[in-house]
């Protein structure tokens, strides 16, 4: 008998993680996330939040990974993160870079990116997933962060719409693809579209249906 490949389920991201660290003395910590990391077109946008230390806002009990949020609640979300946290900052790497130093590299350099540009510099870092050794700050990488981890979760909003808005504008300009409806990923239809159109300049051409839409070698 076949047994079904089901996900994993999470309960609501949390402040643990943050809690902990601030039982062990640290003040500022920030939550690190990207978002556009898997699409075809457009930047990887990376985003850092320092939420205050034991936040009681209404409002984080809404907080989920972007990607499990509904567009009307991640945009007021956005809006509430960038009014309460004590700091939030990203970073955008274009695709052309993409292309020259790898998607991973990209997404590591946006994170950066984001971190250094905050107004608070943090003194601890949780980041989803990866970890970034460029930067001399204590890290944590943790698997799913976005899902368990509240700092996670709110900068994974703060990406997803800030690159979901860059997308929309970057359809005016690119026509013919329908950027605003599927932000860049490599749905059916955006693949039909580079198939009909070629390439844009802002298609990522290290990809593979890019690269076949475009014959290149």
């Amino acid at each position: 008998m076949k047994t079904r490949n089901l996900k994993p389920k999470f309960e609501p991201p949390s402040l643990v993680e943050e809690n902990g660290l601030n039982a062990k003395g640290y003040r500022l910590i920030a939550g690190v996330d990207e978002a556009g990391r898997g699409a075809l077109a457009g930047p990887v946008v990376a985003a850092a939040v320092i939420l205050p230390q034991s936040p009681d806002f209404p409002w984080l009990k809404s907080v989920r990974d972007s990607k499990e949020t509904p567009p009307a609640r991640r945009e007021l979300l956005f809006d509430l993160i960038k009014q309460e946290a004590i700091a939030v900052s990203v970073g955008i790497i274009a695709p052309q870079t993409i292309d020259v130093v790898g998607i991973l590299n990209a997404t590591k350099i946006a994170m950066c990116h984001a971190v250094e540009q905050l107004d608070c510099p943090p003194d601890f870092l949780l980041i989803d997933f990866l970890r970034l050794p460029q930067l001399r700050i204590s890290q944590k990488p943790i698997v799913h962060g976005d899902k368990i981890c509240l700092s996670i979760a709110c900068a994974s909003i703060i990406a997803k719409v800030t690159r979901d808005r860059i997308m929309v504008e970057l359809d005016q300009i690119h026509p013919g693809y329908d950027l605003a409806n599927h932000k860049g990923y490599g749905t059916r239809h955006h693949v039909s579209c580079l198939h009909q159109h070629g390439p844009s300049p802002i298609h990522r051409r290290s990809f593979a249906p890019v690269r076949e839409a475009a014959r290149l070698p």
